[in-house]
């Protein structure tokens, strides 16, 4: 959320820095994301004035760029070359003439030189608001007013020139009584009183300034509420003889800060009032409703209505709308209609404000994709209590700033006002979740400040009344996490002491085991990633899943989030695409977590472990050559990781999947541990991932059963030389190299310490059907140098088994 310092400033007068300031509401538990300057100054506008365009022609070299004759009110026009999607003959535009010095958004100088571009001259620049600091607004040129003179500098047009500092703040979603300027310095008030900072927070005066503006006759338009239990309070007010045209530039600049495009000066209204008090407002254009008559009511099954950007939506039943006495006008606190938003044309208005149900509101905005700072607000609940002081401010600004005349009264439907919450806060409770004991007149002075009264109080207990807007503080805990808030995590002494009775723990710890797994693929380079359980439901089709047995949500946040995942490789390959399109290829990837499938029986989770690798084994430098990761490679990361948790008897059988080129199932005892391969190619075309892929996943729970004592072990180190004897075996191409490796472990023999596979052969010089495997084995006694008769011994033994058990040659 975007904060205007100087809109902020209108509600709570301190004499902190900006700085000062973001460091107290991060520490409230309002994040500060970023604090930067916005706006501009007369001096940054040197050498920038208003151009005519006069002419326009395609650019010879380049698609997307045009050249402009440019009149700048000197004897000769100036030839620029521009990029502007929005940019056309007769407009009047901003021109940085050679020579002047721009300030780009990074806060770096740059200054307007001749040049050529794909081989055509320019000499200047027509500019954006963003490139002038006049907004953030960066989507084409800024096309100035008709009536400006050409050659005028622009410094004449922006008379007072303005600066401010932009507060970005990540607002968790629970916070709805911070979504606007005033709920910032409603909580920011709170928490200078109880740091003693000078602090005051200036009150709301829109009802002294309404109650002064005269009204005239009857408002006109009927007002039925057909589904009360959907929209708890409903207002409007009726006015007319409006005149639509720009806002004053202090409202123009408050909106740019926070990044909204000015409109005309009743939208910019009612823009200006949900950030000012988080109350969403909506303005109908009066002479469109028909039969002069508002019904709020829900509308049948499969009815159309077509929205603001011209889109036909097939309606559920279930979104309330706002109609007139022949067809829906709007999406309750969700979107517009086509016809019932306000134009040039318009002069009387009917003004909206309400509280609908949050959650009405949050189904219809998921179920057709609609998120707009109304329904982001309405879906989290607003203040009830705002509805009627937030119309009233922005009819005082109709009245001053649109010629604005008010007909008849504020209609207000609230039949059962909502209640503030009660609850009961326990002084031992706050204790001990607190870890230190608060003086109990501090901790009712943090209640005040946060406008939850206290009804009642004991020795050891609080009342409380805790308001409508604070929806997210109606338990015990809840307020306690505000005191704790306010008071400050970081005033929370740490002890010096913490006192406890080890035991040994005799039961397998699951989190430790994948705690081992995690720190051995970190060992070996690999990142781990955190994906989100729902995916797009297309994922089904893509993979190959089975879209009977997926699990679909009733109410999804997005048509790219509906499904849970039934497979972990999808995440993975998205994390993949978007480190590869960011010439980041060198990949390797670990993830832990659950898959979701429909059972006849109900709905199943297993947890799981994915292993993805892909691009270069390591990064390319001057002493090592580049080598490519292949199938072998996390082969060896996948045994590595089993190895150390105690898992080695294991079975590899083909496997065949559509989602792999090639791949191999590791089986224990029957059982099907995981799945190791490459990638199918078709897969990684649908994904957008131009490199091959290796990706294993395994059944963590049964990993659970297997896993042995993985305990570190110590042994001496041999005080004799290890032997190294190497086999070339001439076998049959069925044959793979774990049958020749369990063999020779199952022959037990104790000086035979390790078997490696070395080299593999096949080629036209072999006889046909055969290949060629070539093992190295190291020997050692531990208790004495070996002799060459125990060697052979040992030797002849592995012999004899590969050519009994597999039929195998010696090669020279």
């Amino acid at each position: 959320m975007k904060i205007s310092y100087n809109w902020l400033s209108t509600y709570i007068k301190t004499d902190l820095e900006v700085q000062k300031i973001g460091e107290i509401l991060t520490n409230t538990g309002l994040e500060v994301e970023s604090i930067e300057k916005t706006g501009t100054q007369n001096q940054s506008l040197e050498g920038v004035v208003v151009g005519k365009v006069m002419t326009l022609e395609k650019h010879p070299n380049a698609d997307k760029l045009q050249i402009a004759t440019v009149d700048v009110g000197t004897t000769e026009t100036l030839q620029i070359v521009c990029g502007a999607p929005n940019i056309a003959e007769e407009q009047k535009v901003p021109v940085a003439t050679v020579g002047t010095v721009l300030t780009s958004p990074d806060g770096k100088s740059f200054t307007i030189k001749e040049a050529k571009l794909r081989n055509v001259a320019s000499f200047g620049m027509i500019c954006s608001e963003a490139e002038l600091g006049v907004s953030e607004n960066h989507d084409g040129i800024w096309v100035l007013e008709p009536s400006h003179k050409v050659g005028t500098p622009i410094s004449e047009i922006i008379k007072k020139p303005s600066t401010d500092t932009l507060i970005e703040i990540g607002l968790t979603p629970n916070r709805t009584d911070a979504m606007s300027h005033f709920g910032v310095a409603r909580d920011l008030n709170a928490a200078l009183n109880v740091l003693k900072l000078k602090s005051e927070l200036i009150a709301l005066n829109s009802n002294e300034e309404f109650d002064q503006i005269k009204t005239e006759g009857k408002n006109p338009i009927q007002i039925e509420i057909k589904n009360p239990e959907l929209v708890p309070r409903y207002a409007g007010i009726y006015l007319e003889n409006l005149t639509i045209k720009p806002s004053p530039n202090w409202l123009q600049d408050r909106l740019k800060t926070i990044g909204l495009n000015p409109i005309n000066n009743v939208v910019d209204i009612t823009n200006y009032i949900l950030h000012d008090l988080g109350q969403p407002l909506h303005a109908f254009d009066a002479d469109k409703i028909s039969g002069n008559k508002i019904i709020v009511q829900t509308l049948e099954r499969g009815s159309k209505f077509k929205t603001l950007e011209g889109v036909e939506r097939e309606l559920n039943g279930s979104e309330l709308m706002i109609c007139d006495d022949k067809q829906g006008m709007c999406i309750a606190g969700v979107y517009g209609g086509i016809d019932s938003g306000v134009t040039e044309s318009t002069n009387k208005i009917f003004l909206e404000s309400a509280y609908f149900d949050p959650i009405t509101v949050r189904k219809t905005s998921k179920s057709h994709g609609l998120n707009t700072d109304s329904s982001f607000r309405f879906e989290r609940g607003v203040d009830p209590n705002m509805t009627i002081q937030a119309l009233k401010k922005a009819v005082v600004l109709l009245v001053e700033l649109a010629d604005a005349k008010v007909v008849g009264e504020i209609f207000d439907h609230y039949p059962t006002p909502i209640e503030n919450f009660k609850t009961v806060l326990r002084y031992h409770k706050l204790d001990q979740l607190l870890g230190e004991r608060l003086h109990r007149e501090q901790v009712k002075g943090i209640l005040e400040s946060l406008d939850i009264q206290v009804i009642s109080e004991s020795n050891e207990t609080l009342e409380l009344s805790i308001p409508p807007y604070r929806a997210d503080v109606q338990r015990e805990v809840d307020v306690i996490e505000e005191i704790l808030r306010i008071y400050g995590y970081n005033k929370i002494k740490t002890p010096e002491k913490i006192a406890f009775t080890p035991v040994k723990n005799l039961e397998k710890n699951a989190q430790r085991v994948e705690n081992v797994a995690a720190q051995t693929l970190i060992s070996l380079g690999f990142h781990e990633a955190m994906n989100n359980s729902v995916v797009k439901a297309q994922y089904q089709e893509i993979f190959g899943l089975d879209e009977s047995t997926g699990v679909k949500l009733l109410n999804p946040l997005s048509s790219d989030l509906s499904v849970m995942r039934q497979s972990m490789l999808p995440g993975l390959l998205e994390n993949t695409a978007y480190n590869i399109n960011r010439k980041n290829s060198d990949l390797k990837f670990f993830e832990f977590g659950k898959i979701y499938n429909k059972t006849d029986s109900g709905y199943q989770e297993n947890y799981q472990l994915a292993i993805l690798l892909s691009g270069n084994k390591s990064a390319e430098n001057w002493a090592n050559p580049t080598v490519k990761s292949n199938f072998f490679t996390l082969k060896g990361v996948v045994t590595e990781v089993l190895t150390r948790l105690g898992i080695t008897e294991i079975k590899e059988i083909p496997y065949t999947n559509s989602n792999y080129a090639e791949a191999i199932s590791l089986q224990v005892d029957g059982k099907e541990l995981g799945v190791l391969g490459i990638c199918s190619k078709g897969i990684l075309k649908k994904m957008d991932v131009g490199q091959e892929i290796f990706y294993a996943e395994f059944n963590w729970d049964l990993i659970l059963e297997l896993v042995g004592e993985f305990q570190l072990k110590f042994k001496d180190i041999p005080k004799f030389p290890a032997v190294k004897r190497d086999l070339a075996l001439l076998i049959d191409k069925g044959i793979s190299y774990s049958e020749l490796f369990t063999s020779a472990q199952n022959l037990k023999l104790e000086l035979m310490k390790s078997v490696q596979l070395f080299d593999v052969y096949e080629g036209d010089k072999l006889p046909e059907g055969k290949k060629s495997y070539a093992l190295s084995f190291i020997l050692q006694d531990e208790e004495k140098t070996l002799g060459d008769a125990e060697i052979e011994k040992t030797m002849n033994e592995l012999i004899r088994n590969f050519q009994t058990n597999f039929n195998a040659e010696l090669r020279n």
